[in-house]
């Protein structure tokens, strides 16, 4: 069944860093196996609009961690989302959060962890592009304003076609 919840973006929040890092140290201390815990997203780039909701990629040294890490998750309240992407990636949602917490456990090695953090980078290091993500976002949040997956869908070209500038080394 598709979700018609509507696409909300809002202005960039300097507070963001802030909270990603508050949300950091709460999962440290709950997971000390963790290699890495990113800020991804939209949220993890200054200026960008976006949804008001703070992606992070949990990496793990491996797949046998995801079940403990996922037991801890749950316990602390976040909402299982399910695999995501078919490359070993599990989703979990905490809404009682201010801002609302997505998080991301992945393998050590995982390819869209890699790709989330070079197209993060990439965006940063190159304003322009950043500039041309976000009128591409408006538009399609007016467009697809009641279908979250459709707006994230028709993203992906431009997504993809980033991650591959960025591995390239080009820009």
């Amino acid at each position: 069944m598709r979700t018609h919840n509507p696409v909300e973006l809002v202005p960039y929040d300097s507070q963001w860093p802030q909270a990603f890092r508050h949300i950091r140290d709460k999962l440290l201390a709950l997971l000390p196996q963790v290699l890495s815990i990113d800020h991804i997203g939209s949220t993890s780039i200054p200026g960008m609009i976006a949804k008001p909701l703070i992606d992070i990629d949990i990496v793990l040294p491996g797949l046998e961690h995801i079940e403990d890490a996922t037991r801890m998750l749950l316990a602390e309240g976040y909402e299982p989302r399910g695999n995501r992407y078919d490359d070993e990636v599990w989703a979990f949602l905490s809404r009682g959060s201010v801002p609302a917490e997505r998080v991301y456990l992945c393998p050590a090695g995982n390819g869209t962890h890699r790709n989330r953090l070079a197209f993060r980078d990439y965006l940063i290091a190159h304003p322009q592009t950043a500039a041309d993500y976000v009128a591409l976002k408006r538009r399609l949040a007016a467009e697809f304003r009641m279908d979250g997956d459709r707006y994230t869908a028709h993203k992906r070209d431009f997504v993809d076609a980033v991650v591959a500038r960025a591995l390239a080394g080009d820009g």
